[in-house]
């Protein structure tokens, strides 16, 4: 297991233009002009989420907050501008989906139907475009943000295309830039749901980064969720962010379960609904049905995703699930003080027949309980003595998991992003 001193991040922090220490405000903080949007309202100054973002694009010396009003917004959004604020209405009202217990209190079950800013989309990386190339994973995304110091609160972001083995990956909110805050945002999905950038140096087949960003630095990104939701299935929160997540929900949604989970407005053929679930039963195989993570942490990135104080749940069958495998060897993943369904195998982590990633990888956790099945209460164990990732997987000290902090993971000055 690595000492404390090789998890210390002040290697890394005694180069500030290295690191980028994130500055909540630079100078003065200039008072934001506000645009308003609304589908429905003709009084409102645009009418869809991408004309206010070009808009501030155009204006791009002056910061703005985006107002949105609910309803169903079907754009693919594009984010290009620094510094903007997308911000739903009712700020004060909305909670995160799913109701949370034992997390220093109870949040309520999130905005009602129809009282919501929800952006949605609906591409699958099968989709085959005119050029005869498949659309791939990086070219299906909701919302793309590729400008730093975006800020997110109250949205919901949807990926709509359906199950993996219909749709193929499918994007709903791709990030990749640095210094990123999300508050009471919803990401709904089922592979794939959110990126995290910066994309691996380079791709294992030709073309497979194929995308908006496949030209773009691979550079530092970091990125705050605070209670959030996030729903999916195969590796839907994927990347090589540093990234922290403050008291948010993960949901694993079962790819072969016909009826809708939460209030996702997707529809499919009940019969090749149906089909799909007997081809693809999960007790007629072996094959686990969800993975919540997927790091491609950079080597020598000190963290990667940080989950603290959220919960895990699922519509799964019992231990179906891995906390996460390793997309690219080097990933780095740790859970802290988090309660963990028994949807979670016993094993926690896949090796994705890395052998690199048994020396390499960091997954570990602290002070972590399972909330339901067999194991409910009990503590959960991050040192497997058997399975494949028993030699990558770590359960940190009192000592070591102190420098888990979003001031030291992210680099920050102060508390307050």
């Amino acid at each position: 297991m690595r000492s404390p001193e090789e998890m210390n991040p002040e290697a890394v922090m005694e180069n500030p233009a290295q690191s980028g220490r994130i500055a909540l405000a630079e100078g003065p903080a200039e008072e934001a002009a506000v645009l308003y949007v609304s589908r429905n309202s003709d009084s409102a100054a645009f009418h869809t989420i991408q004309d206010a973002v070009r808009h501030a694009e155009e204006h791009s010396g002056h910061p703005f907050v985006i107002q949105i009003a609910p309803g169903i917004y079907r754009e693919h959004l594009v984010i290009r501008t620094r510094g903007l604020t997308l911000r739903g209405e009712s700020a004060e009202d909305r909670a995160v989906s799913g109701s949370r217990k034992g997390m220093d209190g109870e949040l309520s079950s999130g905005p009602a139907a129809g009282n919501e800013v929800r952006i949605t989309g609906s591409l699958g990386g099968y989709e085959i475009l005119e050029d005869g190339i498949k659309r791939g994973t990086f070219r299906t995304q909701t919302v793309l943000i590729a400008a730093d110091d975006v800020t997110l609160e109250n949205l919901t972001i949807e990926n709509a295309a359906g199950p993996g083995y219909l749709a193929g990956q499918a994007i709903a909110l791709h990030a990749y830039a640095d210094r990123l805050r999300f508050y009471r945002v919803r990401l709904l999905g089922q592979q794939d749901t959110l990126f995290t950038g910066p994309l691996p140096e380079k791709e294992v087949e030709p073309g497979g980064f194929r995308g908006p960003t496949e030209s773009f630095e691979r550079r530092l990104c970091r990125m705050y969720f605070r209670e959030c939701y996030v729903e999916g299935n195969i590796d839907f929160i994927f990347g090589g962010a540093c990234a922290w997540f403050e008291k948010c929900e993960i949901f694993c949604r079962d790819p072969h379960n016909p009826e809708q989970t939460h209030d996702s407005e997707q529809t499919h053929d009940p019969e090749l609904a149906q089909d799909s679930v007997q081809m693809h039963n999960p007790e007629q195989s072996r094959a686990p049905i969800a993975y919540v993570t997927a790091p491609s942490t950079p080597a020598g990135q000190p963290f990667g995703y940080v989950f603290n104080r959220c919960l895990l749940r699922s519509d799964c069958p019992p231990e179906s699930c891995f906390l996460g495998r390793p997309w690219r060897e080097d990933a780095k993943a740790v859970f802290l003080r988090c309660r963990i369904g028994g949807h979670i195998r016993k094993d926690l982590w896949d090796d994705w027949g890395k052998e690199a990633a048994h020396t390499r990888s960091f997954f570990a956790g602290y002070d972590c309980v399972w909330t339901d099945g067999v194991r409910a209460g009990e503590a959960v164990d991050f040192h497997p003595s058997s399975g494949p990732a028993a030699s990558f997987s770590h359960s940190l000290s009192e000592e070591e998991a102190v420098f888990y902090t979003p001031e030291n993971v992210l680099q920050i000055r102060e508390r307050g992003i």
